[in-house]
């Protein structure tokens, strides 16, 4: 067998360590395949050769197959190549580079940007270089992720506020700007990933500029989906001007891959400088970059995407609801199905997945214990049929499972 081999005693000794950790995901109903596509992203995809209706992807509008960025992709690829070869304080900036970022900084207005190789690494690569020993991150309790792990990074003192409370927000500001800190920065996802409700942001921009405090908005699962032309929560609130760091992603509404930060020329020149994830990571692929561009024209074109994105969301959840279920606390695209426990959540995964849905089930430590959920998206390309085909396989699951 091709890479067969005798193991060492350490080697084996790691695997069945590893091998216990994995029972216990078992046992919790937590260990889940990676379920493996077979065409393209879309309303619809193919696993295991069947079709089936798409609910789990974050491709609100459908950007990743708009023939506008393939068509970009393919000429950039031709022109500049597979590569750039480098990282970008070497040898890896090219004009198409900082296109995309006058583009972005246009889009956001904001003065300028910087671009990342992800949603991930540009929060850990702002938050680690930007705070340090002396400073003060102020920090909902249910953000991101790659924020928590950003946060980690820093040599900074933190202060977590409970989540969208802006009184508690307000407290650890207080208690924040008491201290003497050097820098004091609210941190807040704009929309929240795994919940679906907005930020209260405008409140939290008023309440950090009373202490002097700057705001970071993580507008990841925004922009594409709020504000004019889908500029994020920053435009739909009218804060442009009072968000400090307006932080996104590439991967989702965009639909390519990477992340960014629109903040002020002083932002960007400290990051080119700071931030590791910029400094020893390659940049971008020219064709990513190209279909990045493309889909900022796209965005800046009109507002119909979008609007049909909404009109999908306000039927299904119109649906979901009408059959008894448990949508939490979503004003989103986002739309979780509370379950309570992680087994539940994956029970009705894979009852869906049999009646021609896939939405996958989310348990701890993605979200808190008790609070495990099928979390769905649909997208501005969903047909009615194929949103309706959907909502007849929830009703027939959750009846099942008692859960409507």
């Amino acid at each position: 067998m091709i890479g067969e081999r005798a193991t060492s005693k350490a080697v084996q000794a790691l695997d069945a360590s590893l091998q216990e950790d994995l029972e216990a995901l078992r046992s919790d109903g937590l260990f889940r395949p990676l379920r493996v596509l077979e065409s393209a992203q879309g309303p619809e995809v193919v696993i295991n050769g069947r079709p089936l209706v798409s609910l789990s992807s974050n491709n609100y509008l459908g950007l990743n197959t708009h023939p506008r960025l393939v068509g970009a992709a393919e000429r950039a690829a031709v022109e500049w190549g597979a590569g750039t070869g480098a990282v970008r304080t070497i040898a890896g900036t090219q004009t198409l580079h900082e296109e995309l970022e006058r583009r972005l900084a246009q889009f956001k207005r904001t003065e300028a940007a910087l671009t990342f190789q992800s949603g991930y690494t540009v929060n850990v690569g702002v938050l680690g270089s930007m705070l340090d020993k002396g400073d003060c991150v102020v920090s909902d309790k249910l953000n991101h992720a790659s924020i928590i792990d950003g946060i980690r990074l820093t040599k900074a003192d933190r202060i977590l506020y409970e989540h969208v409370d802006v009184d508690d927000a307000e407290r650890a500001l207080s208690e924040a700007r008491a201290k003497g800190y050097r820098r004091v920065l609210l941190v807040t996802d704009g929309v929240f990933s795994m919940d679906g409700d907005i930020a209260p942001l405008k409140d939290l921009v008023e309440r950090a500029e009373k202490y002097d405090a700057a705001v970071m908005v993580d507008d990841a699962h925004a922009t594409g989906v709020l504000g004019s032309n889908g500029r994020g929560t920053t435009d739909h609130f009218g804060l442009h001007g009072r968000v400090a760091l307006n932080i996104g992603t590439l991967s989702k509404a965009v639909g390519v891959v990477g992340g960014y930060v629109c903040a002020s020329q002083a932002v960007r020149d400290h990051l080119i400088h700071k931030a590791r994830p910029f400094l020893f990571s390659s940049s971008h692929p020219p064709s990513v970059v190209a279909a990045c561009i493309a889909a900022v024209d796209v965005l800046e074109s009109g507002q119909e995407l979008i609007d049909q994105l909404w009109a999908n969301t306000r039927h299904f959840k119109e649906g979901l609801r009408s059959l008894g279920f448990d949508l939490g606390r979503s004003e989103t695209p986002i739309t979780p199905v509370m379950c309570g426990e992680a087994p539940v959540a994956m029970q009705l995964s894979d009852l869906l997945l049999k009646r021609g849905v896939f939405a996958q089930g989310i348990g701890f430590p993605t979200v808190p214990r008790g609070q495990a959920r099928v979390r769905t998206i649909v997208t501005a390309t969903h047909t009615r049929e194929q949103l309706d085909r959907a909502l007849e396989a929830f009703a027939d699951a959750g009846a099942k499972l008692g859960l409507r």
